[in-house]
């Protein structure tokens, strides 16, 4: 039986569809999948940078280190137990940036210093270090860190070791001061220069900023900065400034 004119008709045009719709839906149908490809290793990479990243906590517990240089369990007890608790992972962070972690886990602290050369052993120059900025004690603020630390290392004798709330007022440390630098004559004179350079020393972390009685909070640090080297080299500068003075006094006569 002979097909129709229609039944002609109709199937050249679905022969017609076929031939042209095939190899349309093909290539969207490969791009689609490229697509989806594409998205799913970009998702992929993404979650493996995710799984590769330090956590969270410690991240934070680092990059508050690098900005202030130290942690106080007093001031951030959470961020300085992780510190404390994870000090290998935290120094594995810092070691590209030649910074180590120290604890002193009896006083509640952390603090970063720069990393020893490799050589020969010896401390890097913290002054070309591109993260550390020069700021050297001066000789009236060096002399008021030691003044501190004696009040610090009193109250840790009389309280215990890692004791907090070393405090003095402002007023106890006034005449100290004065046996070394002299007599201004002015109470006012002499109140505003330990009140700035206290504020001097808040800068380095030694001090709190003082209370509403004139009281300032020695802080924990105090005990590094004022090491028995350091101790060392400003006594050696106190008798330089004294051998100088001795001699202005003779040549005067």
């Amino acid at each position: 039986m002979m097909n129709g004119i229609f039944d002609q008709l109709t199937a050249q045009k679905a022969s017609v569809d076929t031939s042209t719709d095939t190899p349309a839906g093909s290539t969207m149908d490969t791009e689609g999948d490229e697509a989806n490809k594409r998205i799913d290793n970009e998702a992929s990479q993404s979650t493996g940078e995710l799984a590769h990243r330090t956590d969270q906590r410690l991240r934070e517990a680092s990059q508050e280190l690098l900005r202030f240089g130290l942690l106080e369990e007093s001031h951030k007890p959470n961020l300085y137990r992780i510190a404390q608790t994870h000090l290998d992972a935290l120094n594995t962070i810092l070691e590209p940036l030649d910074f180590v972690a120290h604890s002193d886990d009896i006083r509640g602290l952390v603090f970063l210093k720069v990393r020893k050369s490799d050589t020969d052993g010896d401390l890097l120059d913290e002054w070309k270090h591109p993260l550390v900025r020069k700021q050297r004690l001066t000789l009236e603020q060096s002399l008021l860190t030691a003044i501190l630390r004696q009040y610090f290392i009193a109250h840790e004798q009389e309280a215990g070791t890692g004791a907090v709330q070393a405090m003095v007022a402002v007023e106890e440390l006034i005449p100290q001061l004065q046996v070394y630098f002299g007599d201004t004559g002015s109470e006012a004179k002499e109140r505003t220069r330990a009140l700035q350079l206290l504020d001097q020393l808040k800068g380095h972390g030694l001090v709190s900023a003082p209370d509403a009685h004139e009281r300032v909070t020695i802080r924990p640090m105090i005990t590094h900065l004022a090491n028995p080297e350091n101790l060392k080299a400003l006594l050696e500068q106190l008798k330089a400034r004294a051998a100088i003075n001795n001699e202005t006094q003779e040549d005067s006569s």
